[in-house]
């Protein structure tokens, strides 16, 4: 049976929140290290492709929706004006600013990894979707930073947000292998073998009041890109043994959101779409018999229930980013 929710009518409202949020200058979150009085400068000035939604991940992610959805479905309502917006944002002007800051010594690490992993996905997403833009000069700069960075990192970083290096791997991955990228794809995986080959008897205490992803299932979800299914299998018992028992219930289960208006509410509402999407890729890359393929299973149909409750409706704080969470859930990151 067919369980998206992203039919037109939704799929329309999501495009037509992408579109308003990428025109909208304020609020926003600027986290830049400022030296001296100078450098107090609109965001747009720094980032005139990604300046609003909020903060630059959020723009870029919710371009990537943009652009997503117009690809799968260039009929929606909307789509005019959808691409209208995106023409006049992702210009060779305008991407040669945001490379030549990402290329400074101030780009180095801002927005490492997980503004890089969105942009290097969006960049996938339009070079293999036949679409009328291009954010390549921005993209280069990142995959070498990118390379630079994941080829000497020893420890990974095991949060339920931005920091997250599982989950940001496994969009590079992801986006590296969609545009035939050999060299960024082995690094991804190099590194999650690095980090997580050897992890078991996962210890954690989840959610914490700010996750927005798991890092257990995060976890789970780049190793099965980087180990055949056997090996898979066999990891992912030794990594959660116990996964059946009491202890775990919160991680099988939704946790519920008092406030999703709220900015952690919000990121605990975009964790039950996260792990939503981890626990059917986990259903998918486990044997039918496997002891916990049933549990997989059972704990994402829960999970896609109560992501969706959030998607609409609860003001800025959720609808600046939770839709594309939505849509990765239900479209996927690439065809």
């Amino acid at each position: 049976m067919d369980t998206t929710r992203l039919d037109d009518s939704t799929a329309t409202r999501l495009l037509s929140t992408a579109v308003a949020n990428l025109q909208r200058d304020h609020p926003v979150h600027w986290t830049h290290l400022v030296s001296d009085d100078s450098e107090l400068v609109p965001q747009r000035v720094l980032h005139p492709v990604f300046a609003r939604s909020f903060d630059w991940h959020s723009c870029v992610h919710q371009t990537w929706l943009a652009v997503r959805l117009l690809r799968l479905r260039p009929s929606l309502e909307g789509a005019d004006s959808a691409r209208s917006v995106l023409s006049s944002l992702i210009t060779p002007a305008n991407c040669a600013v945001e490379a030549s800051f990402f290329a400074s010594r101030a780009g180095r690490f801002w927005e490492r990894p997980y503004g890089w992993a969105w942009l290097l996905l969006l960049d996938a997403e339009l070079r293999t979707g036949g679409m009328p833009w291009s954010v390549e000069p921005i993209a280069s700069v990142l995959r070498d930073r990118w390379l630079e960075w994941i080829s000497a990192a020893r420890l990974p970083v095991r949060t339920g947000t931005h920091s997250n290096t599982a989950f940001a791997t496994s969009l590079v991955f992801d986006a590296a292998q969609a545009v035939g990228d050999f060299e960024l794809a082995s690094a991804c995986l190099e590194a999650a073998l690095r980090w997580h080959r050897e992890d078991a008897d996962y210890g954690g205490f989840e959610p914490d009041a700010a996750d927005f992803l798991s890092p257990a299932l995060m976890t789970a979800d780049l190793m099965r890109r980087a180990l055949d299914d056997v090996d898979f299998a066999a990891w992912f018992l030794r990594f959660l043994p116990s996964l059946e028992e009491a202890r775990w219930k919160g991680l099988r289960e939704p946790f519920p959101v008092d406030d999703p208006s709220d900015a952690y509410g919000s990121h605990l509402a975009g964790l039950a779409l996260s792990r939503a999407w981890n626990w059917e890729a986990l259903a998918g890359a486990l044997p039918a018999m496997h002891r916990y393929a049933e549990l997989a299973a059972t704990a994402a149909a829960a999970h896609r229930e109560a992501g969706w409750r959030y998607v609409f409706g609860h003001g800025y704080m959720a609808d600046h980013w939770l839709g594309t969470f939505a849509a990765y859930l239900d479209v996927g990151a690439l065809t």
